[in-house]
């Protein structure tokens, strides 16, 4: 099963996803970590999220992307 490693910042509002691109903040209890998630696998996140995940270019900011829970700005730091 493929697996990725990735960290985030999730904010309620798609402008304000835009302008905290470079900045390290949270809404999620993952921003008490610089935003780490871990290591996951496809499937264990919103649909949204997970292809972000699995599907982008390694150590870029992706983003915002519109999921369930608000707007999130991603880098996956591995993926295996």
């Amino acid at each position: 099963m493929s697996q990725a490693t990735a960290r985030h910042i999730l904010v309620d509002d798609e402008a304000r996803a835009q302008k905290l691109i470079d900045d390290i903040h949270s809404s999620c209890p993952s921003g008490r970590d610089g935003g780490n998630l871990g290591t996951f696998g496809r499937g264990q996140m919103v649909p949204e999220f997970d292809q972000a995940c699995f599907d982008g270019e390694i150590g870029t900011v992706q983003g915002p992307i519109k999921t369930q829970f608000g707007y999130h700005v991603v880098q996956v730091t591995e993926r295996s």
